[in-house]
């Protein structure tokens, strides 16, 4: 079983995925997720964190090269070295693959999609999906393995658990 979180920007979902791994475990889990970088009041960029705790640039302001979403500029080696053999090792161990998020910035990275499609295919993965269409956000969302949950302001704080209770048998 693939679960994938959706919901607008600021609604929880990274929350929601660090309960979820805490719940089931470190060691029944790997992969990454994404947190903000701040200077004071103000949000600078990204980054990537595994479950190992390995952390580099997903995106920042003061990036001199790559792609942009917004005002950031994408570090596509990040994803690529990072996140991507993050998920490889998850998917190989048998583990729960967590993958925050499934978004324009790391969608930069062809290995990350391709990736993404392994891990969905091992049938172990729970994410976070930007809501927004894409080709391949569409393709993801449009697989019959997959249960998309929307979070809102009312259920964000019962997700993690809803999750874990699906995800009892691949634990």
């Amino acid at each position: 079983m693939n679960i994938l979180l959706t919901g607008q920007p600021g609604i929880g979902k990274t929350t929601a995925i660090r309960r979820i791994v805490s719940k089931i475990g470190p060691d029944k889990t790997g992969g990454f997720w994404s947190e903000e970088i701040r200077e004071g009041r103000h949000r600078v960029g990204f980054k990537i964190r595994t479950i190992e705790g390995e952390e580099g640039i997903l995106a920042h302001v003061q990036l001199a090269a790559g792609p942009r979403v917004s005002k950031y500029t994408v570090n596509v080696t990040a994803v690529r070295e990072i996140a991507v053999p993050a998920m490889r090792r998850a998917r190989e161990d048998g583990c729960i693959v967590v993958v925050d998020e499934i978004a324009k910035m790391e969608l930069f990275s062809p290995e990350f999609r391709k990736e993404v499609l392994n891990c969905l295919d091992a049938g172990r993965t729970v994410g976070t999906i930007q809501n927004r269409s894409t080709d391949f956000l569409e393709e993801v969302r449009s697989r019959d393995d997959i249960t998309l949950m929307e979070i809102t302001h009312g259920d964000r704080d019962e997700i993690p658990d809803r999750v874990v209770a699906l995800l009892k048998d691949a634990i």
